[in-house]
């Protein structure tokens, strides 16, 4: 009896590793912590070094912050490929203040990029649900146009650093606890949106409309409001990821965050994000814009050229969206083997 026992706990034991293994988000762990063992050997041990990963934390931290965003996005069925051009805009126009000197305060001046990020949002949620525009033409005809005035309102000048509040550019280079002040904005925005899609009704509806949009708008869940919301605080996300960005570099240009969209979508798919919408976690997603953050900082010191830099992270896109379709196929599938006839 006791032999049985011990057999079907430890057959438990077995089942319960296997499947945490076969989940995305241990599994994506895992292979995290493979790459950064390559990475340390092919780099001779300056990978895992005090000073690396505090760059990475800190010159990465918008990166992440933007997956958040286009994370909600790609849950409704949507996308965002304008996200660079908004992070543009809204830290281009709130430099342009602090030069004028109409801006005073720090806080101040990542709230009115916020601002301005969310106001880009909901020109854009309000264009493809009322103008039944699809999300990639919408987004696409309205990156150039942000872009377009992150030029005009600079007159296609740069603002510099002398020009910029001192408590502003010193957030980006302090500390807390040990860790950079913009990765702590990661870790709060992360928990911020771990409690929002699990435990309000609002993040329930938004898988419901990405999961199946008929069935939410018999339910009584207003789409149209659902996507303008999530657009809104894209766009939120995007200005606050443009005054991280203007902060870290303490300086602002026309062509901040060109093609950063690229990087945001990838960390999304290799986080395990459905680009059909309603399958995701911010856990994922999370994983996915570390695994990115990791690979764009240890390609130079692999040694790998600049010019195959760019064909590499398209290559891993590419492999991440096939293990996307592949998983997906199967578990739908498994689903309908299940069921009764």
């Amino acid at each position: 009896m006791n032999k049985k026992t011990d057999n079907k706990t430890n057959n438990k034991s077995f089942s319960k590793v296997f499947g945490l293994l076969r989940s995305r988000e241990a599994s994506l762990l895992l292979v995290m912590i493979l790459l950064v063992a390559v990475i340390q050997w092919r780099s001779g041990g300056m990978f895992l070094t005090g000073t690396v990963l505090t760059q990475l934390t800190q010159n990465y931290a918008y990166t992440m912050v933007l997956s958040f965003g286009m994370f909600l996005v790609l849950l409704i069925g949507g996308i965002d490929i304008s996200i660079g051009a908004t992070l543009a805009l809204s830290g281009m126009s709130t430099s342009l203040l602090m030069a004028e000197g109409i801006i005073k305060n720090p806080l101040l001046a990542f709230l009115f990029s916020i601002l301005v990020g969310t106001i880009c949002g909901c020109i854009i949620g309000v264009t493809i649900t009322k103008g039944k525009v699809i999300p990639i033409i919408a987004t696409l005809g309205l990156q150039y146009i942000f872009r377009g005035l992150t030029y005009m309102v600079s007159g296609s000048k740069w603002v510099s650093s002398d020009q910029m509040l001192a408590g502003y550019k010193s957030f980006a280079q302090g500390s807390f606890l040990g860790l950079n002040n913009l990765f702590w904005i990661v870790i709060v925005l992360f928990v911020v949106m771990l409690v929002f899609l699990k435990w309000t009704n609002f993040g329930r509806q938004i898988y419901e409309v990405g999961s199946n949009p008929d069935a939410a708008r018999i339910s009584g869940i207003r789409i149209d409001r659902v996507k303008i919301t999530v657009y809104a605080i894209n766009g939120a996300i995007a200005g606050l990821a443009g005054a991280m960005y203007t902060s870290m570099y303490a300086t602002a240009q026309g062509n901040m965050a060109n093609g950063a969209e690229m990087d945001v979508i990838a960390a999304c798919v290799i986080g395990g994000v459905s680009l059909d919408g309603g399958q995701g976690s911010v856990t994922g997603v999370l994983l996915g814009a570390t695994t990115i953050a990791i690979i764009s900082k240890s390609l130079s010191l692999v040694g790998i050229d600049a010019f195959w830099q760019q064909a590499l992270k398209g290559a891993i896109i590419a492999v991440a969206v096939l293990v996307n379709v592949i998983v997906q196929r199967n578990a739908a599938r498994k689903a309908l083997e299940g069921r009764e006839i």
